[in-house]
């Protein structure tokens, strides 16, 4: 069986806006796409899972994710529904699947307004990915962002730590030497990710 349909699922504070020109180069190649807007700050999961879930249907699909989308992919495949056993691969670019550091600071320091019930997702703390769809975790290392002044000295690609977006189980972990949200549009990433996907 091969891939021929991809959920795309945008990162905190953005829409699926942000991820066309991904979903354009991935139409290009012959792929279905499900581009899913979802409001990040009140994710509802039910509404989020269902639309995946009717998309889905019986076909074999991937699951492309920027930033905490990655975070509500593992949501969905913890929820176990039948469709989500036809999810084949996960690809995340700049998902803290540890759990993000700077979200746990906000939350901290009182800015966790900021955030809302987005920390449902960005404060998990996971070490494995235990599921069948096999994960590949992209990741930037050019910090350009927050994150260079809440970590002195730390690795990440401005808003997300590099080991962050490492899991034990994860079939590969990719580095490029991008920003958090420039991934997003990166000619390398996307060449990347439609190598995994056809």
């Amino acid at each position: 069986m091969t891939i021929k349909q991809v959920v795309v699922l945008h990162g905190l504070y953005m829409s699926g806006f942000v991820m066309r020109p991904l979903c354009s180069r991935l139409e290009k190649e012959g792929l279905s796409i499900l581009n899913l807007s979802y409001n990040t700050l009140t994710p509802d999961r039910e509404t989020i899972f269902n639309q995946i879930d009717a998309f889905i249907s019986d076909k074999e699909t991937a699951l492309v994710c920027h930033s905490m989308g990655g975070l509500v992919a593992r949501a969905y495949l913890e929820a176990h529904s039948l469709q989500s056993k036809n999810v084949t691969k996960v690809i995340t670019l700049g998902t803290p699947h540890k759990g993000s550091h700077i979200a746990h600071q906000m939350q901290q320091k009182g800015f966790e307004v900021f955030l809302k019930n987005s920390v449902e997702f960005l404060l998990s703390k996971n070490g494995d990915w235990p599921f069948k769809a096999k994960l590949y975790s992209i990741a930037g290392d050019l910090p350009l962002g927050l994150m260079p002044l809440i970590a002195k000295g730390s690795q990440s690609d401005g808003t997300v730590l590099l080991d962050e977006t490492k899991l034990n189980g994860m079939a590969e972990h990719k580095v490029f030497h991008l920003s958090h949200t420039a991934m997003i549009y990166s000619r390398q990433v996307m060449n990347y990710i439609v190598g995994l996907l056809v």
